[in-house]
């Protein structure tokens, strides 16, 4: 039974971490399409992105302590998944996307600095990584081809 809730808090943490994780970076867009002149509005969305960025943070920590959790089996040793490839290949994708996020925390400093020097385009591209991430975490959780 504990198993299942760590399972549903695990889910609900991923599913919350990525919903900042696809919108911080589009405050980006529209934080490097404001006109410099346009200060209010760039206040605006910074404060924004700020909050959304201190609300992520314990969402990011929940999916990883709920994660960890769920790979240690009930006699409280390291569960079988361990032996399983598409684990390894999920960590080292979910560590890769923890590091997306850190960029996203040094983006967000530089806007704070107003020393932001990417296009709104480049944004829109850095936008779109987590959805490849996403896809290839539910393929491995889901499919468990290795």
């Amino acid at each position: 039974m504990l198993y299942l809730w760590l399972k549903a808090l695990h889910v609900f943490f991923v599913v919350s971490w990525f919903a900042a994780l696809f919108y911080l970076p589009r405050i980006y867009v529209n934080l490097a399409a404001v006109p410099a002149e346009n200060t209010a509005e760039y206040d605006r969305l910074l404060g924004m992105a700020q909050r959304l960025k201190r609300f992520s943070i314990p969402l990011h920590i929940g999916v990883w302590v709920c994660g960890l959790t769920l790979t240690i089996d009930s006699l409280g040793g390291i569960s079988a998944w361990w032996a399983q490839g598409w684990l390894h290949v999920k960590l080292l994708l979910v560590l890769c996307l923890s590091g997306y996020d850190g960029w996203c925390t040094r983006l967000l400093r530089d806007f704070i600095a107003r020393r932001n020097t990417r296009s709104h385009v480049w944004y829109r591209w850095f936008n779109e990584v987590p959805v490849f991430f996403l896809i290839a975490i539910l393929i491995l959780v889901i499919v468990k081809p290795l």
